[in-house]
């Protein structure tokens, strides 16, 4: 690690108060030192991916980290606070601050080196040390790993039951295998590896961990995983190649709970193992997983799985619908709405006129529109059943399209196309044919059931639905409107991005795949209210500094930029810090904010964008005002909320430290 940290990078005095203003401090040490070529460029790529999960870790330590084209070449700073930041972590603030840069491009190597460095942070030696170097190129040296200072002597109680548990197991050792991975890789996948091995070792457990980070992955041995009693997956992003670990009992959660929880979910999948709990996972590495990547999961009742099939469909699907519907709407902005029956551009393209250009525009946003129900029915069917319902799932929602059965069409057949998958799988075949069942038999078998049903049994009567849906859209007006635009704007208020405020966003992008005045009336109440949230919450911090931390403040300013986006998750720490008075506050101000842009019939085609898009808004004044209107409202409930919660001389809340506040 010598190339990475020198003395120069080291701070042992740090004077932040704050986690952005840490960032900066150590950013410019790394500016200083050539090794990152714009500094607001840089701390752009952190603050964005803090904003992904806090990056506090118990223990008092902080991680900030990215990958960043800004980044000359792989480096860490570090930090010590005397007085503590704020970086998330539920036990309190963090007195020691590594900033972690990578290139874009960081070779395998270098990464390597920087989990390495994630793993010695569970050591309390390494951190005592660190805490307690007065010297920044000592405490540069043990950071790179030239002197391992001396784990702290174990109390003989703890020893005595690591004793006691190794002899309880030395005939047969629980077995246990695991995954961590988070969105970077960079440093939560080591951790929570070196966490959980930790704890297995004081429980005289056998575990092995395959740690898929950005540096790739080694598979860990099939002899290994065979030999296992439970798997365990910390993960935050998809669990690749889960078939491995088919005929296991398997504990799904998100790789915090790994760094923070290892011995509870060592105990789970204990428990899990002695109740004879399988996964539905096939074992001939092509089966359904009990988790799509979130950091749950769909394990538990039906309800919850169903959720989070749909929930897996509908985010690869919202990147089409957003590319395509915003090339739709700037082709509707430069050529008018009768672009959308111009010649294609293939045989009548001219380089000097608009009109060209925005059929282009429009031809292109079409051809993304196009993918739209396809993509939502493949991956419904991927998160059930993984790869080899993707073919059936593709099949069916191209289908659903072909009859007319639209959105709900593409549900439909994303899960029966899984159903198809998994019902296979339960199908005991001769070993020979298992290599060829997963990319041959299983997608062409799925794919005949799938369209037999679309095409004969189901497909029409969805297609009357989707008309039956459409018609009653369009003739929305009045008290009816009112009242979807209240239910709209509660639900996309009330868990701010989580699976309510999905499902009405999903609702409402379905119905840009075949647009009518109705659906689009839709799609501009959801955006807008779910702008609301954020937007209160910078009014409120602004107005009445007095009631929020400096943290909360500090949050404040970002809001202004993520509510005017179409950022609805703005608003969260806020929510997450004192949710029974914000989120009451923001439900209230959006249900109005739905209420009236449906009153006002304001319409929208483009699926996000948030102000930036008011040139295609249909009655953009009146959608504007929608906007200021419940954002109000929620500024001035929560105002009244929070100010009751104060007592005479109670005094504002403190500036003298920082904040710990709980991040979603």
């Amino acid at each position: 690690m010598s190339e990475l940290i020198t003395a120069e990078l080291v701070d042992l005095d740090l004077s932040a108060e704050t986690k952005s203003e840490a960032a900066r401090s150590l950013a410019e040490r790394m500016v200083s030192a050539g090794r990152v070529t714009d500094l607001d460029g840089f701390l752009a790529d952190v603050a964005a991916r803090e904003a992904q999960m806090p990056t506090g870790l118990d223990g008092g330590i902080g991680i900030p980290h990215c990958r960043s084209e800004h980044v000359a070449a792989p480096t860490l700073a570090f930090g010590r606070s005397r007085r503590g930041i704020d970086f998330g972590a539920a036990d309190g603030p963090a007195d020691l601050v590594f900033l972690i840069a990578a290139p874009a491009g960081a070779d395998d190597d270098h990464l390597t080196i920087l989990s390495s460095l994630a793993r010695r942070l569970m050591d309390p030696g390494f951190t005592d040390a660190l805490r307690a170097e007065a010297d920044p190129a000592v405490a540069a040296a043990l950071v790179r790993g030239e002197e391992a200072p001396a784990t702290a002597p174990e109390p003989a109680e703890a020893a005595t039951e690591k004793t006691a548990t190794a002899e309880r197991t030395a005939a047969k050792p629980f077995r246990i295998v695991a995954v961590t991975s988070c969105p970077t890789g960079i440093a939560h996948t080591y951790m929570a590896a070196e966490s959980l091995e930790a704890a297995a070792r004081a429980q005289g457990v056998v575990l092995d961990v395959e740690t898929q980070g950005s540096a790739g992955f080694e598979r860990l041995d099939p002899a290994v995983i065979a030999a296992a009693d439970a798997v365990i997956w910390a993960h935050d992003v998809d669990v690749r190649e889960k078939g491995r670990f088919g005929g296991k009992p398997v504990v799904d959660t998100g790789v915090k709970a790994g760094i923070n929880r290892p011995a509870e979910l060592i105990a789970d999948a204990r428990a899990k193992a002695e109740r004879g709990e399988i996964s539905g996972i096939a074992e001939d590495g092509a089966g359904p997983a009990e988790g799509t990547g979130g950091p749950s999961g769909p394990s538990g009742h039906f309800g919850v799985r169903l959720r989070t099939y749909l929930m897996s469909g509908v985010s690869y699907m919202v990147p089409f619908v957003a590319a395509g519907g915003l090339l739709i709407a700037l082709s509707f902005a430069i050529g008018g709405y009768e672009i959308a029956g111009a010649k294609s551009v293939a045989d009548h393209f001219v380089w000097g006129e608009s009109a060209s250009w925005a059929a282009l525009l429009n031809q292109i946003g079409t051809a993304a529109f196009g993918f739209l129900v396809p993509v939502l029915a493949g991956y419904i069917a991927y998160g059930m059943a993984d790869r080899p319902a993707l073919v059936p799932g593709f099949v069916g929602g191209a289908i659903a399209l072909t009859i007319d059965a639209g959105f709900l069409g593409g549900l439909v057949a994303g899960l029966l196309a899984g159903a198809a998958v998994m019902a296979i799988q339960r199908v005991k075949v001769h070993p020979t044919l298992r290599g060829i069942m997963p990319v041959l038999v299983i997608p062409l078998l799925a794919s005949i059931a799938v369209g037999f049903l679309m095409f004969i049994v189901v497909g029409k009567p969805i297609a009357s639905l989707q008309n039956a849906l459409t018609d009653w859209l369009n003739g929305l007006s009045g008290s009816n409107a009112v009242i979807l635009g209240v239910v709209l704007g509660l639900m996309m208020c009330f868990d701010m991005g989580g699976p309510l405020n999905k499902v009405a966003y999903a609702f409402a992008v379905g119905g840009l795949a075949d647009p009518t005045p109705g659906s689009l009336k839709v799609m501009a109440a959801v955006m807008a209210a779910g702008m609301v949230p954020p937007l209160a919450m910078a009014l409120a911090t602004t107005l009445r500094r007095s009631l929020f931390t400096r943290t909360e403040r500090e949050n404040g300013r970002a809001a202004w930029v993520l509510g005017a986006s179409f950022i609805t998750e703005g608003a969260i720490p806020f929510a997450a810090a004192d949710p029974l008075r914000v989120i009451p506050s923001v439900m209230a101000g959006g249900a109005v904010t739905g209420a009236l842009s449906m009153a006002f019939g304001c319409t929208l085609r483009a699926p996000h964008g948030g102000v930036f898009v008011v040139p295609l808004i249909g009655e953009p004044f009146l959608y504007l005002l929608a906007i200021a209107v419940g954002t109000a409202v929620s500024t001035a409930l929560v105002v009244v909320l929070k100010g009751m919660r104060r007592t005479p001389g109670s005094g504002a809340p403190a500036d003298d430290g920082p904040a710990v506040a709980v991040a979603a």
